[in-house]
């Protein structure tokens, strides 16, 4: 206890679902540095369901305010219960100033983060970012896992552990019961469909093509789920109504209950999303859209994973909609393209 006590790390968490996920890789690597160093955990509300399927994780520390909300009484609150803890390091993955209060407001020694919004102060230990040469975001996040001022975040990181998160037989069937859903569908295949993405309607493929592709794997007997955030229902409604036989789970599930439908799917098929993290965090096949942002910069981290991007001249343009207004770049994903890859997939759907 006492090693934990003088090893121990916060890491203020980001505020989007992949990225959480993705900060994963950063909590398995400073675990394989030291295996006895605790780690805890700042993040919104919503993280407490995702970290705890986190084993490296030992605390979640709870943050409830918004984005681009400073909400200095709660962080100044959260600052004064976390000395007890008496952290030796905190990381912070936001490049904002606000987010870097909570370390220093808690007297944490040694405080970790890129540059970004004049932190002077705030933080301690500043790295510098090559955003060249570490250019995905997991890579950023892991890269500070380097202790006593080590420079890692210009450089590459080479093995980067994959997020695993935990999701047992006995959590999905519970899952399963307690949204009345029974597994009596055909061959018992379950394709699961991801139409949202909150960033944006540039990230999203069509519904029409998801519902094409839902018909599909009706006719094959397979079931055919539809997941996403209340906000995603308009989108799932139509899918629903245009595919009928699908089950709408949009807005029904808490995230933990995501967590578990995407872990039992045999594939799931996802625009750029936290959904997608998830999916990737988790044994099963995944097929991922990409239009407006760019794979290489946050793909999904698994090798059952396969990536349908179709390198337009104007992608990746990282915009919420379409900046020339024909969405070439997803509307081009036919759904025969991919049928094909998941036919293609090591486990082929027939």
């Amino acid at each position: 206890m006492s090693n934990q006590r003088e090893n121990a790390v916060l890491v203020v968490g980001p505020g989007w679902v992949g990225d959480m996920v993705m900060a994963q890789s950063l909590f398995k690597t400073l675990k394989q540095q030291a295996p006895e160093r605790a780690i805890d955990v700042v993040a919104p509300t919503w993280g407490q369901a995702l970290l705890e399927r986190m084993p490296e994780v030992r605390h979640t520390l709870t943050l409830p305010v918004a984005h681009g909300e400073l909400g200095l009484l709660r962080r100044w609150r959260l600052g004064q219960a976390l000395k007890s803890l008496r952290h030796r390091q905190a990381i912070v993955l936001p490049r904002s100033a606000k987010s870097a209060l909570v370390p220093w407001l808690a007297r944490i020694p040694h405080r970790t983060g890129y540059l970004g919004e004049q932190r002077y102060g705030l933080l301690n230990d500043i790295r510098p970012l090559d955003r060249e040469r570490t250019y995905r975001t997991v890579d950023r996040f892991v890269s500070l896992a380097g202790f006593e001022g080590e420079k890692f975040g210009t450089g590459t990181i080479q093995d980067t552990p994959a997020p695993a998160l935990i999701s047992t037989t006995t959590q999905q069937e519970q899952t399963l019961g307690d949204l009345g859903i029974v597994r009596r569908f055909g061959t018992g295949t379950i394709v699961t469909l991801c139409p949202g993405a909150e960033y944006g309607p540039a990230k999203r493929w069509p519904a029409a093509s998801f519902a094409a592709l839902a018909r599909h794997y009706l006719a094959c007997g397979a079931a055919v789920w539809l997941l996403g955030a209340s906000k995603d229902a308009e989108i799932t409604r139509s899918i629903a109504r245009d595919a009928p036989g699908a089950l709408d789970l949009a807005g029904h599930t808490t995230l933990s209950q995501a967590i578990d439908l995407l872990a039992a799917s045999t594939v799931v098929v996802t625009n750029d999303s936290g959904l997608m993290h998830i999916a990737a965090a988790t044994p099963t096949q995944v097929i991922a859209l990409y239009g407006s942002s760019d794979p290489e910069y946050t793909p999904p981290l698994s090798e059952r994973a396969r990536i349908i991007y179709h390198h337009l001249e104007c992608s990746p343009c990282f915009a919420r909609e379409c900046p020339l207004g024909h969405l070439n770049c997803l509307r081009g994903i036919s759904p025969d393209e991919v049928i094909r890859a998941i036919d293609h997939s090591a486990s082929p759907i027939t």
